[in-house]
């Protein structure tokens, strides 16, 4: 049978695997702006030059970002799971003296969280069953706030909400997923929810930054890295340039995360390891949250599609 067809390529010159150079790999030669005298526009041609190397460069990595992004989201819970086994004694004598938990109710409360944190944790990394996995650690995140007295801490109440943000952008590449396997098939309600769950992580994306702003002693350096850090996060919440702001926001919490909640440098025994370990799985899944935004873009509710439209 295969010799009656001809796989060999055409004879005549000519033929190339990739006829519109999209595989072409070579740094971009860079934009002229339209009027050389005026600076906005040099700025303006710059700054394209600037996005197309970075996207040249990042080609490689571009394939990971949605699993990078989903491990880092579901850290907090595979620490919060280990913990909860490894300190299991500590944790039923905190509900049980501070929270007026019942013995029993106690150990049911804790073993159900556990399970959840690590089913649904599985359902995220694997991609499998995707929706109900993250439904889960929302509920995770709720029952917990309410079983450890920590809904009206404003740090925590702040740090979750992004969490759940994160969340909602692993519901969203969920259903990017599935479209892309029913690409065939009218889709429009799907879009429609797409938009509006990007949109609402987006936003709460943010509120860890803000968080972040609130609380500790106030210096020039953390003057400016605030406004820096509060314009890229309207930018975020907007839509606006979003995937470069989220890139920023992404390498910020990143550095600051390592500097600031270094708990591997704190004994093993001072009790403020864990809140610093808590604090830094937290803030990495906040980190994956963005990454999923880098990789699926700002979605259909946002400034960067409307300048597509006009």
């Amino acid at each position: 049978m295969s010799a009656r067809i001809n796989i060999a390529r055409p004879a005549s010159g000519g033929y190339t695997p990739d006829p519109h150079g999209f595989g072409n790999s070579r740094p971009s030669a860079g934009y002229r702006a339209a009027n050389p005298d005026d600076p906005i526009e040099k700025l303006r041609a710059f700054a394209r030059t600037v996005e197309d190397n970075v996207e040249i460069y990042t080609q490689p990595l571009k394939p990971h970002l949605p699993t990078i992004g989903r491990l880092l989201i579901v850290g907090t819970f595979l620490e919060d799971s280990w913990r909860i086994t490894t300190q299991w004694g500590d944790q039923l004598w905190y509900l049980q003296r501070h929270r007026n938990f019942p013995w029993g109710i106690s150990h049911f409360f804790l073993i159900i969280n556990v399970i959840t944190m690590l089913v649904g944790s599985g359902a995220v990394i694997t991609k499998k069953h995707s929706e109900f996995g993250v439904g889960g650690l929302l509920g995770v995140v709720i029952i917990q706030a309410f079983g450890y007295g920590l809904i009206f801490d404003l740090s925590f109440f702040l740090r979750n909400l992004s969490v759940i943000g994160g969340l909602l952008m692993v519901f969203t590449d969920s259903m990017y997923t599935r479209k892309k396997l029913f690409a065939g098939l009218p889709s429009l309600s799907e879009n429609d929810r797409k938009k509006y769950f990007l949109l609402a992580g987006r936003i709460l994306l943010i509120f860890l930054f803000v968080g972040f702003i609130l609380r500790g002693q106030w210096s020039i350096a953390r003057v400016f890295v605030s406004i820096i850090g509060l314009a890229a996060c309207v930018m975020v919440a907007v839509g606006f340039k979003a995937k470069w702001s989220a890139g920023f926001l992404v390498v910020m919490l990143s550095v600051f995360n390592v500097f600031i909640n270094n708990f591997w440098s704190i004994h093993s025994a001072h009790p403020q390891r864990d809140f610093l370990k808590y604090d830094f799985f937290q803030t990495l899944s906040i980190v994956g949250g963005l990454i999923l935004l880098v990789n699926m873009g700002p979605g259909g509710l946002s400034v960067d599609e409307k300048k597509k439209t006009y």
